[in-house]
């Protein structure tokens, strides 16, 4: 069987600076890390590994810096790792994300299973999995909480949806993207490390795709724009009061009925 397991590096920091004229985000020289919810895709594609064989190549879309997210995988003890890392691919919504991620699975040379984490924690939208597997042309399942029997020809799974479990049967090839706990995750291992640490990762650049037209990719195939997107505001002000409990009691209840926070309770 072969696995791929699509695997994201996402900011490490709130403190991240967007671009005016594109409304994304910035993200070269940027702290990151993997996206925690892929860890949890990592770990079930492993526990395949470990039960039948698997063979499972990580890939991920993003600046050459997504390489450390990759030999972060490798440790884990994923076998190849695939880079899809090109300038005009920069600025995708999630549809245009869906379509190179299916177009470099095919020029990587397809498999049996796609596994995804649930979402990332940059964007937030959950809606890559289902759209590469539509682009792909394969069954998928989402919210998958439980893996209950592998064949060879198919998987048995519980989905986790808001009001009840549902089972379901899915036949290779498919896409599954998982729940957060469906198994914990392992941590690197050292020996891992230096046992992969010249293993080479594969970058694939537009060129490389079946569909060579720019118009398909990064924002020219983006059919949703941001109109605008901004960080939080940080406020640090402060106050340090001293009383007694019941004397800062009243002026805790005078302060909030000043601010009209009290309104909707009366």
């Amino acid at each position: 069987m072969k696995i791929v397991v699509c695997i994201k590096q996402v900011p490490g920091t709130a403190q991240v600076e967007i671009d005016p004229e594109t409304g994304v985000l910035k993200r070269d020289g940027v702290e990151s890390k993997m996206n925690p919810y892929d860890l949890y895709a990592l770990e079930t594609a492993l526990r395949f590994k470990q039960s039948y064989g698997a063979e499972i190549t990580v890939v991920t879309m993003g600046p050459p810096q997504a390489e450390s997210v990759i030999r972060e995988a490798f440790m884990m003890g994923v076998d190849n790792g695939v880079i899809l890392s090109d300038r005009r691919f920069g600025g995708s919504d999630v549809l245009a994300t869906s379509y190179t991620l299916a177009q470099g699975i095919a020029a990587a040379g397809g498999c049996d299973m796609i596994i995804c984490g649930k979402q990332t924690t940059d964007g937030d939208t959950a809606q890559v999995g289902a759209e590469l597997a539509e682009f792909l042309g394969i069954s998928h399942v989402t919210n998958v909480c439980k893996i209950r029997e592998v064949t060879e020809r198919d998987i048995t799974v519980d989905l986790d949806l808001p009001l009840h479990i549902e089972t379901a049967k899915i036949k290779y090839p498919c896409l599954l993207t998982v729940e957060k706990g469906i198994f914990e995750p392992r941590l690197p291992s050292f020996k891992l490390k230096l046992a992969t640490a010249d293993r080479p990762i594969r970058m694939l650049k537009l060129d490389d795709m079946k569909d060579k037209d720019p118009k398909h990719y990064g924002l020219n195939g983006s059919p949703t724009q941001v109109k605008r997107i901004f960080p939080p505001e940080s406020h640090n002000d402060h106050e340090m009061w001293k009383g007694s409990p019941d004397e800062l009691a009243e002026r805790l209840f005078r302060q909030l009925d000043d601010k009209k926070f009290l309104q909707q309770l009366r």
